[in-house]
């Protein structure tokens, strides 16, 4: 797990140590850069060490034919048995790394060895022979990819912050990225704050020359265009037990100690069971984060007991990390690690556990991120199902069911859940589908559209990345595994993804995802809908499936959030915080908000007539990120 950069063109070889110097924190272990004048070719890597701690796995790192170099970020989980068919083939090695795996493997198979890795990764590999740029990212976008072109040539990185000083960079905003910030609290790829910076989708490859890709294909699809099985109920624990159990068992690999998120829900806690099971030391080290009570207000319930209760049944021991309002003096600092700005302060709940663990000696830890994505974990699932009462209903009384929305109480979590179900009642099924994932109308998001903004937004649908996921489902798909395909492509790895990996990257901690296995992803998808709601219980299978692993207070706890309680902090503790980032002059001067409209939300969200707490959070969020990353160029020091 590491950073890397680089470049196709005419650039001079201190942009590589200044991306480098940037993104130092992915990689605290070494620091290597290639560059080739003559052939426009940079690469530079900091190096995290996981797999062969040696000299023998500097990056960038060559073949041992010097054929192709390579700077790669991740771990890829099946390298052994790939490294046994490459030595068959007579293919030799220095290291033991994964890395020079990838190689060995392109120099057999060329880019068809893409669909070869379980991995998380995104890498670029410069061919000497062909005098090409093979970049990509893994199938779910587990790790980051960030590229620009300029005048210069093409450029990319692990983080954004490593290009923003690149000469010629455009730093014009995306108005379309902005609205979607605020809409969704993260931005779809390929979409990011800056017009000319783009994110590689997740599953793709591509060759780059200096004038940016030159020809992209997708080499992992969500295979939700798959027949569903025909299996029994105890077939599907049996081998969803299995699927789990292995991709945890494969993620385990490495040459220094794995720990392990323990929230006391489901997922994580089914990871540690198994984590147990396969650990090579009598003890396993797991991290949890205990809130204040005023936490529950929100609709969330406490972890630390449940975490408590796990880690006595599977004899694991258990950190803590208290936190409480005070850690809202990290949201600065939270923006600038994500380069984004994603309205979710649940990432800082990311950076104190990763924090702790490296502070006790753990370098990587495997979390439960991605079980509700699979599986069927998320309310909005639940509502979905709710549908087909009201669905067949009239579109006039469709109609009158969105008008009482708009008034519903958002004061009261079951207020604030009316309101989401029924907001888009008298839209088409995949808008009503997609509505799920906004935080705001599209009304209110011209309303809150400034000068810079307002052209944008008279034209935009936000829904538009998500209807594009969509319609490129079978028609046969179901409704529920159609909500699962965009949770996958976007929520997943748009948000959650990426702040799970910025927040512990930025302690030099690397995050592992079993549940994103592709064996587990590809058996997940095909199981049939009702296995996974069955009645009001989501993940229903999966719960089956632990009862005789977990506690069962455990596994049918109440559904609770890897959040923190800003409804309260907005109208309470962050008040004056942001009434000063959202003052009148603020917004006027950079001129991407209606101060007037912005005035309305903060009141109507204050007297509980709407729930615009997260909308607003974003807003705070946007122009922290302006300060950060245009102000100041992307140093967090120039702006304290």
């Amino acid at each position: 797990m590491c950073g890397i950069a680089g470049f196709v063109g005419s650039f001079d070889r201190t942009i590589l140590e200044t991306m480098n110097q940037r993104q130092a924190h992915r990689g605290p272990d070494d620091a290597g850069i290639w560059y080739d004048n003559e052939q426009g070719i940079g690469l530079a890597h900091r190096r995290l060490s996981i797999i062969d701690l040696s000299l023998a796995g500097h990056q960038p790192m060559w073949d041992a034919d010097q054929r192709a170099i390579i700077c790669f970020n991740g771990e890829i989980y099946n390298y052994p048995e790939l490294r046994s068919s490459l030595e068959r083939d007579g293919y030799r090695f220095n290291s033991t790394t994964d890395t020079e795996v990838i190689l060995n493997l392109y120099l057999r198979d060329g880019e068809t060895c893409l669909s070869q890795l379980n991995g998380i990764f995104a890498f670029a590999l410069w061919d000497k022979r062909q005098k090409k740029l093979l970049i990509a990212r893994d199938g779910l976008g587990v790790k980051p990819f960030y590229y620009a072109v300029t005048k210069s040539g093409f450029v990319f990185a692990s983080e954004l912050k490593a290009l923003v000083r690149v000469p010629d960079l455009n730093l014009e905003l995306d108005a379309e990225a902005l609205l979607q910030y605020v809409g969704y609290l993260y931005a779809p790829y390929p979409r990011t704050p800056l017009l000319s910076v783009r994110k590689l989708p997740p599953g793709h490859g591509a060759w780059v020359t200096p004038n940016g890709i030159e020809h992209s294909w997708q080499f992992y699809h969500l295979p939700y265009d798959q027949p569903l099985l025909d299996i029994s109920v105890g077939e599907a624990e049996e081998r969803l037990r299995f699927h789990l159990e292995q991709a945890v068992h494969r993620q385990m690999l490495a040459d220094v100690p794995v720990g392990a998120f323990l929230s006391g829900g489901l997922d994580s806690s089914a990871v540690v069971a198994y984590a147990r099971r396969h650990a090579t030391k009598s003890q396993i080290d797991c991290f949890t984060i205990g809130f204040d009570e005023a936490s529950a207000t929100e609709g969330m319930t406490a972890d630390l007991p449940y975490a408590r209760r796990v880690a006595e049944h599977l004899g694991v021991r258990l950190h803590v990390v208290e936190v409480g309002a005070d850690m809202a003096s990290r949201f600065e600092e939270m923006i600038y690690y994500l380069d984004e700005p994603q309205a979710d302060p649940a990432a800082l709940n990311v950076l104190y556990i990763s924090e702790l663990a490296r502070e006790n000696g753990i370098k990587v830890l495997l979390s439960g991120a991605g079980g509700d994505d699979i599986l069927s974990g998320y309310r909005r699932h639940l509502a979905l199902r709710q549908e087909r009462y009201w669905s067949w209903l009239p579109r006039p009384a469709r109609r009158g069911l969105r008008t009482i929305a708009q008034y519903a109480p958002s004061d009261h979590v079951w207020g604030r859940r009316f309101s989401k179900a029924f907001l888009y009642a008298d839209e088409t099924s995949q808008q009503r589908l997609a509505s799920y994932f906004l935080w705001l109308t599209p009304d209110w998001l011209r309303q809150l559209a400034g000068e810079r903004l307002r052209g944008v937004a008279q034209t935009l649908d936000p829904l538009a990345p998500m209807l594009q996921i969509l319609e490129a489902l079978p028609p046969s798909t179901p409704p529920l595994h159609q909500m699962l395909a965009l949770d996958a492509n976007h929520f997943l790895t748009d948000h959650n993804l990426n702040y799970t990996d910025k927040m512990s990257m930025a302690t030099g901690v690397e995050v592992r995802v079993p549940f994103l296995d592709p064996d587990l992803v590809a058996f997940a998808t095909q199981l049939p809908p009702a296995l996974k709601q069955h009645g009001t219980i989501g993940k229903w299978i999966f719960k089956r499936a632990m009862e005789p692993i977990l506690p069962r207070e455990v596994i049918y706890r109440p559904k609770s959030g890897f959040g923190v309680p800003l409804r309260r902090w907005i109208r309470n503790e962050l008040r004056e915080y942001v009434q000063d980032t959202l003052s009148p002059k603020s917004l006027h001067n950079r001129g991407l908000f209606n101060p007037k409209a912005v005035h309305k939300l903060l009141e109507l969200d204050r007297a509980g007539k709407i729930d615009a707490a997260y909308p607003i959070f974003s807003l705070v969020c946007i122009e922290v990120w302006c300060r950060l990353f245009l102000d100041g160029q992307g140093d967090y020091r120039v702006v304290k």
